[in-house]
């Protein structure tokens, strides 16, 4: 490990939530997920990101994804989920035990990142390609 990341202290959390919130606008959804998966998406375990699209007909012919609409991310422990709803983000953080959601809490998006900061951040840690792609949104070498 390199750079910021060494060690992880408590202190990462918090700069790994600042990176994410001033790569993007976190009331855009849409955004927010293009962000993110273009950042991530390749450096996470295969699964572990789901996104989901509204596909307008021209989408479709064009042979486009469509909008991003929502975005899950799951870790052992939580999914993490956020949503445009009426325009507006809706964000969600799921307790997970064996793989069954045990309970759901609706969150404001700046907590909702907080958590995906120490998700990521522990992830990092256990990682070598998370930990490059955490390194590169620090500006880490």
């Amino acid at each position: 490990m390199t750079g910021s990341l060494e060690p992880f202290g408590p202190g990462t959390v918090d700069l790994v939530a600042s990176a994410l919130s001033a790569e993007t606008d976190l009331s855009d959804v849409a955004m927010f997920v293009r962000v993110f998966t273009r950042g991530f998406a390749a450096a996470l375990p295969d699964g572990m990101v789901d996104v989901d699209y509204d596909r307008s007909m021209g989408d479709r012919l064009a042979g486009r994804p469509g909008t991003p609409t929502a975005v899950r991310l799951s870790f052992p422990e939580r999914r993490l989920e956020l949503r445009a709803t009426r325009g507006w983000p809706d964000a969600e953080v799921q307790q997970i035990v064996r793989g069954v959601v045990i309970s759901r809490r609706q969150v404001p998006v700046q907590e909702w990142v907080r958590v995906l900061a120490a998700e990521l951040t522990d992830l990092a840690a256990r990682n070598a390609e998370a930990r490059a792609a955490l390194a590169s949104l620090l500006g880490s070498p």
